[in-house]
């Protein structure tokens, strides 16, 4: 998480420092100057994650290890203004990731590692927290809840861990929070942001043997992460 936010900073750097047609120069022209008074607008979104998983065990055990990846997100974005400082915005998107669990006790790999290779449909509702306008910079805060569906849970297989079939619950809730910077360019605003995903719900689908090596000693399996987005409107 630490080199996303650092990717994230850079990128804002770069932009803040930009002399695009002198937009961010010492006298910027105002570009856009009456777009946040639409009562309705429309975007889209691409950028990455990186998910985890928080597991909590409930027997003495060694710990399960969680092997992140870098995913990819595309969506699309509605906004709906409703004062001048806050939006209420709708942001349903795919995401694709994958982690790679390890479990203790094995001696060799095809027990011991399963891939959980995941493509959410991510449905969220948030709540946007600008400032006010400076020239053509502004930044905000964006937090709220959501709910996914994961076309990839194997939650209606009938097949477990011992034949090495990794299975989740098909829904997810959670909270997100976290920040960004909307840039007013000549055509077009681009907003970078970066958001904390935290899952509400238990994710494990146990094992058919309630001693199974591979679930048993779970108590609870969650998804945690950061989506870094890069939205036009």
């Amino acid at each position: 998480m630490k080199k996303f936010s650092f990717l994230f900073i850079l990128l804002l750097s770069l932009q803040s420092n930009a002399q695009f047609s002198g937009v961010f120069g010492k006298d910027p022209i105002v570009n856009l100057e009456n777009f946040d008074k639409q009562r309705v607008y429309w975007g889209y979104f691409l950028g990455f994650n990186s998910l985890d998983f928080k597991i909590d065990q409930n027997i003495p055990t060694d710990e399960i290890l969680v092997n992140t990846s870098i995913g990819f997100n595309v969506g699309l974005v509605g906004d709906l203004r409703l004062y001048d400082y806050i939006n209420l915005r709708f942001e349903p998107g795919l995401y694709y990731t994958q982690r790679d669990l390890t479990f203790p006790g094995f001696d060799n790999q095809f027990d011991a590692v399963r891939q959980v290779k995941s493509t959410y449909i991510f449905f969220p509702l948030l709540l946007k927290f600008s400032s006010l306008r400076t020239g053509n910079i502004r930044p905000f805060l964006v937090g709220g809840v959501s709910t996914s569906i994961n076309l990839s849970s194997n939650a209606n297989s009938t097949d477990d861990n011992s034949n090495n079939r990794f299975r989740m619950n098909k829904w997810t809730n959670y909270y997100e929070v976290g920040f960004g910077i909307d840039f007013y360019l000549e055509y077009f605003k681009f907003s970078p942001s970066i958001r904390g995903v935290f899952s509400l719900n238990d994710e494990l689908i146990r094992d058919n043997d309630p001693n199974s090596p591979w679930t048993s000693s779970v108590d609870a399996m969650q998804t945690r992460g950061i989506f870094i987005n890069f939205t036009f409107h």
